[in-house]
């Protein structure tokens, strides 16, 4: 039976034949039981199968990363998610020369968002040698729901190439820390729009030499669950951009005695709010 889902065919496989697939799944000579926090190995498809039984094709990148880098062959156990939470695990059907099937095992699932909400804004535009990349992909892991390149005025530009290679980043991030929601890459914004944000926002911390430890500035704020972020470029902030921002309503930071790269205090502050968040909300439950 075939259905059309979202411009995409859907096919509907014999039980029979799907209980029988189900046993040699489990049997396959490639075991991805043992991956990172005991899940199978996963990939991304924009569109999921909807229930147990349904087909769909796979191609493209996340085709050829199945099949000639990780080698799997048919009845292996795979899952995949599509960025917004979804969930559906199953296993390769069939293979050819220009795709897969993929058969689901099980019902689609959807997983909630995390409660922190937490948006980067860095002045990354003018890093080089893989210094934006490791930002990006660090800040994928440890849960930003977005990434907003920061253009100032000692970091005014960002290439358009590298927004595409950072995208890609991104993907290969979220499969590889197993996150079903995906970080956002958004546009560049100037200080100009950044002063809105602030100005909307509950809670906006800036990291800036000689103001308040993080730690110290965090515990005298009433319990947040979100906000922004904010790194300036190689350089730091102008006098000027620190004084706007701060009347807008942020709240200046420390990060420590000492000079950090832009990717390296972004990482402390956000690893260091992310933990603090968690804290919080355990001490809540």
């Amino acid at each position: 039976m075939l259905q059309t889902l979202g411009g995409v065919s859907i096919r509907f496989v014999n039980r029979s034949w799907l209980q029988s697939m189900t046993m040699r799944a489990f049997c396959s000579s490639s075991d991805y039981g043992d991956q990172s926090r005991g899940g199978l190995p996963r990939f991304y498809s924009e569109t999921l199968p909807p229930s147990k039984g349904s087909v769909i094709r796979m191609q493209g990148d996340e085709f050829w990363h199945m099949t000639k880098v990780l080698r799997l062959s048919t009845n292996d156990r795979v899952q995949l998610f599509n960025g917004k939470g979804g969930l559906v695990e199953g296993c390769i059907q069939n293979i050819d020369r220009t795709g897969l099937d993929f058969v689901a095992l099980n019902d689609l699932i959807i997983i909630p968002a995390q409660n922190t909400q937490l948006h980067v804004l860095a002045g990354f535009g003018t890093l080089k040698g893989g210094r934006a990349d490791w930002l990006v992909e660090k800040c994928t892991e440890l849960g930003a729901n977005s990434v907003t390149p920061l253009l100032t005025e000692r970091s005014p530009s960002i290439s358009e190439n590298r927004v595409d290679r950072l995208e890609r980043v991104i993907l290969a991030a979220s499969k590889q820390c197993q996150r079903l929601h995906e970080m956002v890459l958004k546009h560049p914004i100037k200080i100009d729009d950044l002063l809105h944000l602030i100005a909307q926002s509950k809670l906006s911390l800036v990291a800036t030499a000689k103001a308040t430890p993080v730690l110290s500035a965090l515990t005298s704020l009433e319990k947040e669950t979100g906000g922004l972020i904010i790194i300036g470029p190689e350089g730091d902030f102008t006098e000027k951009e620190v004084s706007m921002m701060m009347e807008a309503g942020a709240t200046a930071v420390s990060l420590g005695p000492h000079r950090l790269r832009v990717e390296t205090a972004t990482i402390a502050l956000l690893a260091t709010f992310m933990l603090w968040s968690d804290s919080r909300q355990t001490l809540v439950c």
